[in-house]
């Protein structure tokens, strides 16, 4: 008895003990106030880091919020980590979807800001055409009162007078209608500003206005104090891409590369003064490879069209019938049907994912801020000064001009990714195109178009015509050109010459060339041949290229020039 009086006691004071404690897991959330500190960019999603200092007042359980995060917001890939003065545990973290009419932020503030002050100019623009537009009659009511018969009594005004007025009113009427050609196109360009920031606006109305995501992160706090949260997530709308802009001078052998990379994004938060970090890690991808399945392959027995099988299955019923009759009950129909019918599923081989793209981080040296409008902002990566030789190609057959390249070194560290190019010769924008991957170390080749400082000539000095063999049974064409290359600029020059001769596709074709010797210049397979000429300045060269064609009289031959 007294031992349950004592165990009643004791029940009771833990009770109280328990009424008496601050009830921390029930307090209110914790709103984080939270900023976007850094960004890393993929080729089809961004890392967004958050970081927000919360304030534990008590030991126990506390709930911290990040509200007003993107809607696209992947849960999977949240992260989150904390230090402080305060010792916590973190339980766990989740996010919940909320929907609201819209959501306002300060981008969304600046674009309505500027188009209030677009439609004010607007409004100024359309009072002051106004304006002019009742000058313009009072002058026309001016110029019909000059011209108009004078009322009697009224003296009339000399020919000097009318003069001197009528080309008063028509100085004044070409003003006002130079002034009024200049305010259209102000109101022109107004329209384009609108129309562009309404798109904008549209866009981020569109993409975060309807819903977006809250986070929670449950902590057990051991100790008071306060506590540095970083949330990382993951959100798609997101990208980048390699732009070079590439500027050579003729006269050194080094070109200048400054590295950009073009950053777009519409994730639904603007991103502003971040550390930003550019990837082209692709982590759709996954961590392996894909499994590859069985390439099978078979005999393909065609499938009947319904009215052929409907034939077939009608004679093969006869047949079974007349099998019957005479052997007893045989049946082949069925078989025989289900084997015509039959069409066996092919497992075609799965293309591969080529995974061997070197995968590089570029950490921007400044804080980069881009908005939330999906526009390109173009965000520099690096400088560097790259070894180049120059030399010249020229195909005189085809083109007599010659084109400038740049033998480019890739000696920096970075790995220079695929990309737009934007080529400069000599201060001057000459070409664009697109770069290939090139590794640290590797070369690659820049068009620098064409420069007339290298002449080029290109001549055909004879087409002879010959009967051989004692009957006179064959025939032999030789021809004979003559290439001309002048180097007019104060530098030396390397210049690649390339021609042909022609390639017979039948053994009583032949083909010899004469001039250069085959030993000193030999043609490919295909029949290509190149010069490699190194021009000291202003001097000229003269290449001699001569091939004969033989083939029987009664055999006619393609392909010859007339």
């Amino acid at each position: 008895m007294q031992s349950h009086r004592t165990a009643m006691k004791l029940r009771s004071l833990l009770v109280l003990a328990l009424c008496s404690a601050p009830l921390v897991a029930g307090a209110a959330p914790v709103a984080a106030d939270s900023s976007i500190r850094a960004v890393t960019v993929y080729t089809d999603r961004a890392v967004v880091t958050r970081t927000a200092t919360v304030a534990l007042t008590a030991p126990g359980a506390v709930e911290v919020t990040f509200e007003r995060l993107p809607a696209g917001l992947l849960d999977q890939s949240l992260t989150v980590s904390g230090r402080g003065t305060a010792q916590a545990t973190i339980l766990d973290v989740t996010a919940r979807l909320a929907h609201v009419d819209f959501t306002p932020n300060d981008r969304v503030k600046q674009l309505e800001d500027q188009l209030r002050a677009l439609a004010k100019e607007r409004r100024g623009l359309d009072d002051r055409t106004k304006l002019l537009e009742v000058q313009r009659k009072g002058i026309d009511q001016t110029e019909t009162a000059l011209l108009s018969p004078a009322a009697k009594d009224v003296p009339r005004p000399t020919v000097g007078e009318i003069t001197a007025a009528l080309t008063f009113v028509t100085d004044q009427r070409a003003k006002i209608t130079a002034e009024i050609a200049a305010l259209d196109e102000q109101r022109e360009a107004l329209t384009a500003k609108q129309s562009a920031l309404e798109r904008q606006l549209a866009q981020l109305r569109g993409a975060g206005g309807k819903s977006y995501k809250t986070v929670t992160v449950r902590l057990d706090a051991t100790t008071a104090g306060s506590l540095d949260l970083t949330l990382g997530y993951a959100v798609p709308g997101a990208s980048w891409t390699p732009s070079y802009d590439v500027r050579a001078n003729s006269n050194e052998a080094s070109v200048a590369l400054s590295y950009f990379g073009l950053v777009r994004q519409n994730t639904g938060e603007d991103w502003k003064d971040v550390a930003l970090t550019l990837s082209t890690a692709r982590p759709s991808l996954g961590g392996a490879a894909p499994e590859i399945g069985n390439w099978v392959v078979e005999q393909l027995v065609p499938q009947p069209r319904p009215a052929e099988a409907l034939e077939i299955k009608n004679a093969l019923a006869g047949m079974n019938r007349r099998v019957a009759a005479e052997e007893g009950n045989v049946t082949l129909g069925a078989l025989s049907l289900s084997t015509l019918n039959k069409v066996s599923d092919f497992n075609f081989a799965q293309a591969t994912v080529d995974t061997a793209a070197t995968s590089a981080s570029f950490k921007i040296a400044t804080p980069a801020s881009v908005p939330s409008d999906n526009s390109a902002q173009k965000i520099p990566v690096t400088s560097a000064s790259l070894t180049a030789a120059l030399e010249y190609a020229t195909t005189p057959k085809l083109l007599t001009a010659a084109f400038l390249t740049a033998k480019v070194a890739n000696s920096s560290d970075f790995p220079l990714l695929p990309g737009a190019i934007n080529i400069f010769l000599d201060g001057t924008f000459v070409a664009t195109g697109a770069l290939k991957l090139v590794m640290p170390g590797e070369k690659f080749d820049l068009a620098l178009g064409a420069d007339d400082g290298i002449a080029v000539k290109h001549k055909r000095l004879q087409r002879f015509t010959e009967n051989t063999g004692f009957t006179n049974s064959g025939q032999r064409i030789t021809y004979d050109y003559l290439l001309t290359i002048q180097n007019n600029k104060k530098a030396a020059a390397r210049v690649i010459v390339s021609d042909h001769v022609p390639v017979s596709r039948h053994e009583k074709i032949v083909v010899k060339q004469l001039v250069p010797d085959a030993r000193e210049v030999k043609p490919t397979a295909e029949g290509a041949l190149k010069w490699t000429l190194d021009l000291k300045p202003g001097e000229k060269r003269e290449l001699t290229l001569k091939f004969s064609i033989e083939h029987p009289n009664d055999m006619q031959v393609s392909g010859l020039e007339p």
